[in-house]
């Protein structure tokens, strides 16, 4: 897919011609400037999508979409990646959903590790939750997914650790693994759930914890990533090695 994405509420009963208005119809009028004759994509970022052309861009925020395909439904990914990410400091987080999102990674689960500095909490925990999915929202639009990363609640340790035991594959990332994630057996099918620790590390009890619900430590290389790009670079060696990047 090569036309610009736009998210809409939903595609049930699309007719022939689409109003594409608000906050997407002003970024596509108003930011992309797109003109009658161009190609867009229409999506409800959850895998239902179509294709159309522009036929008229009126005002600042409104364009107006005809010669509509018929809405297709893309398949979910398999194997599904899931990275749990500890929360990192600053806009870090951000950085991570952004780039997850663009390499492919279809769930992210924020996880309040022992070890972070931040810590989400109350009203504020919300808004950078909210911050997180818009994030996975926008780098959706613009790696031109149709189905977008979901981004769960913020997950406790017990949460991540049941999560890990009911995965086809699990794994930590961490230093002292005495295997490279590059070389172990990966499934073909079902789910993969990586756990990417905090700028402190994982703490011995949560890798204990972990460990007894399945989840081996590895390593990528012999450097140590930062938490918001480690993920990254995970998901796109996991990505390559199960046949997704064939």
């Amino acid at each position: 897919m090569t036309a610009p994405v736009f998210v809409v509420d939903q595609l049930d009963g699309v007719g022939a011609e689409f109003v594409l208005d608000g906050p997407e119809g002003r970024h596509a009028v108003s930011v992309k400037r797109l003109r009658p004759g161009e190609d867009v994509a229409l999506t409800d970022g959850r895998g239902r999508w179509t294709q159309g052309v522009v036929k008229t861009a009126d005002g600042k925020d409104r364009l107006v979409v005809t010669d509509l395909a018929p809405v297709r439904d893309e398949a979910p990914e398999a194997p599904r990646i899931t990275v749990v990410q500890a929360l990192p400091k600053g806009d870090r987080g951000e950085l991570a959903v952004e780039t997850m999102t663009e390499t492919g990674v279809d769930a992210i689960v924020p996880w309040a590790a022992s070890r972070c500095i931040t810590q989400w909490k109350g009203e504020r925990g919300l808004k950078a939750l909210a911050k997180w999915r818009s994030t996975a929202r926008e780098a959706g639009k613009q790696s031109r997914r149709v189905r977008f990363p979901e981004v769960a609640d913020a997950a406790t340790t017990k949460q991540v650790a049941a999560l890990l035991a009911g995965a086809d594959f699990a794994g930590v990332l961490h230093e002292s693994g005495d295997h490279p994630l590059a070389t172990v057996d990966l499934p073909a099918a079902g789910e993969i759930v990586l756990v990417v620790g905090p700028e402190g590390g994982v703490s011995p009890e949560e890798l204990a914890l972990f460990e007894e619900a399945g989840a081996r430590p590895y390593r990528l290389g012999r450097s140590v990533l930062r938490t918001s790009t480690a993920g990254t670079a995970a998901a796109a060696l996991l990505l390559t090695r199960t046949g997704r990047w064939g």
